[in-house]
């Protein structure tokens, strides 16, 4: 991976770590090009049984596009008569927000600063997010005359409602750790200089936790979010029976009766 992005394994838990502290963490190509590869491999790797999405310094997770390479890039496309430049959803941000939030295993996201934009989507596609008592949020889209992307239109509603979510994308502005966490956006705040600890701890209980299970948990909630009760039920079936004749369901059980920790394999 390029080193606008770190990307780590280490006992089931791949850390993937924004790298451009400089920059507020915002994206530009090369760091699209490599978050995105490193989602695409955390989502493919067996060894992989969660996922700490993260980013450098204090200051941003990731404040979504660089500006300044996007100008320069759109001068490119006027002077060329093309319109490469906004193939970037298609090309960067779809394929990010599609690993994270697809992948069959935990992704927390661990925000230290501000998230906008595009850095607001790859949150928002975690299924988990544990955020600095400093950090803030943006949807910052129609501030640049811009629509949502990297999933916004799907997971934001979903989280807060339709009507406060057009409110937050027609009028964007920061909103703090403690409103986010009012609204729905927000799973747990922590202290700041706490968060890498806090978050590492979060997620590496996942990574030791019943991948199956987990897996299955994540199905079924995007499954039940555009589905029919009658629907969901047959999914939630379909799914059971996989996790009950996991090897890890064996376990627990096994655990549960010995009234011992269960150590799962995560299959």
């Amino acid at each position: 991976m390029a080193d606008t992005v770190l990307y780590d394994v280490s006992d089931g838990l791949a850390t993937i770590t924004i790298n451009r502290p400089e920059a507020m963490n915002a994206m530009n190509v090369a760091a699209k090009v490599a978050l995105r590869d490193a989602a695409e491999a955390a989502a493919a790797d067996p060894a992989v049984r969660a996922v700490l999405l993260t980013a450098a310094g204090d200051r941003a997770f990731c404040v979504g596009q660089d500006l300044k390479e996007h100008v320069g890039l759109l001068m490119q496309d006027k002077e060329s008569g093309t319109s490469n430049t906004m193939n970037t959803v298609r090309d960067h941000y779809n394929p990010i927000v599609r690993a994270i939030a697809g992948m069959a295993k935990p992704v927390v996201a661990a925000v230290n600063g501000v998230a906008a934009g595009a850095g607001f989507g790859f949150a928002l596609a975690a299924d988990y997010r544990v955020v600095a008592e400093h950090a803030s949020f943006n949807t910052a889209f129609a501030g640049v005359a811009l629509t949502a992307d990297s999933g916004m239109s799907w997971t934001l509603p979903r989280l807060i409602g339709p009507s406060r979510a057009a409110d937050l994308l027609l009028f964007p502005r920061s909103i703090g750790a403690q409103e986010a966490y009012e609204l729905g956006i927000v799973n747990r705040i922590v202290p700041g200089e706490s968060l890498a600890e806090e978050a590492l701890k979060l997620a590496r209980t996942l990574a030791e936790g019943p991948t199956v299970a987990y897996a299955a948990l994540k199905e079924s909630l995007a499954f039940g979010a555009d589905h029919s009760l009658a629907e969901a039920l047959e999914k939630e079936d379909e799914l059971q029976s996989k996790a009950g004749s996991s090897e890890d369901h064996t376990i627990a059980v096994q655990a549960f009766i010995a009234k011992e920790k269960p150590k799962y394999l995560g299959r």
